[in-house]
């Protein structure tokens, strides 16, 4: 049995779709990491389990450490972390810090680990939903990536035989919000820096808005780089954000 800790999610739908009757999914309320003896009842008999920390979760009072022992301790022997390319690129900002220091708990811990860094998702561009485009640094590209082929990934990597990796997923092509925009035919608008900041505000934590906006304003060269994991695990091309704007047009 594989337990899938996020469950309701952009990753975590797909995710338990892919997996069947083999999984098992939690969410808030029913068990909360930042309490990891809430893990304790649903890990009964599970071999594996995909963990995946959000919004709070984030944060300096999240022990993945006991976490990994209440994993342990129930028998789990293999663990999948979905982490952030950003952790791998810059571990020391602090908008991914943390998330750099759950990935080196899992790789300390005496289980089976398979670490996934994807790229920005392409279900951002949900908050386009209005019927306008906006965002900041138009013409700067990134190669996003379908949630589906996270959990796509995620998937094969629960079932064994990807231990000790660590896959950067992203899409085939590196796109600009102008591209991504067009892609959705929609109308776009440029965002200045301070009004993308103060829209990020509005649900993101100050560490975490200044992080994004480097990242999207003046990406390494590896933060632009497409890889190939996905297909590399999945034996199928990644997603192209044109075919996801053509799946989910009735959002926009």
């Amino acid at each position: 049995m594989i337990v899938v800790t996020g469950a309701t999610g952009n990753v975590g739908r797909p995710l338990m779709e892919l997996l069947g009757d083999k999984a098992v999914g939690v969410s808030r309320p029913q068990v909360d990491l930042s309490r990891p003896a809430s893990l304790e009842p649903v890990l009964e008999g599970a071999e594996a389990l995909f963990l995946l920390f959000a919004g709070d979760l984030l944060g300096p009072d999240t022990d993945i450490a006991a976490v990994l022992d209440v994993a342990k301790a129930a028998g789990v022997r293999r663990v999948v972390l979905l982490s952030s390319q950003v952790a791998g690129t810059r571990p020391e900002i602090g908008s991914h810090s943390l998330l750099a220091s759950f990935e080196e708990a899992v790789r300390q811990s005496s289980l089976e680990w398979t670490i996934l860094r994807p790229s920005g998702f392409f279900t951002n561009a949900y908050a386009w939903a209005g019927g306008v485009a906006a965002a900041p640094f138009a013409d700067v590209a990134l190669p996003f990536v379908d949630p589906l082929d996270i959990a796509a990934v995620a998937a094969v990597a629960l079932q064994g035989g990807h231990e000790g990796r660590t896959y950067v997923l992203t899409g085939p092509e590196a796109l600009t919000p102008r591209e991504r925009a067009e892609a959705l035919s929609l109308p776009f608008v440029e965002q200045s820096e301070e009004e993308a900041r103060a829209q990020m505000s509005q649900f993101m934590p100050p560490h975490v808005v200044e992080g994004t906006l480097t990242v999207l304003g003046s990406p390494l060269a590896e933060e632009q780089q497409v890889s190939g994991d996905v297909e590399l695990v999945t034996g199928r091309k990644a997603t192209r954000f044109a075919d996801w704007a053509a799946r989910n047009a009735e959002a926009f």
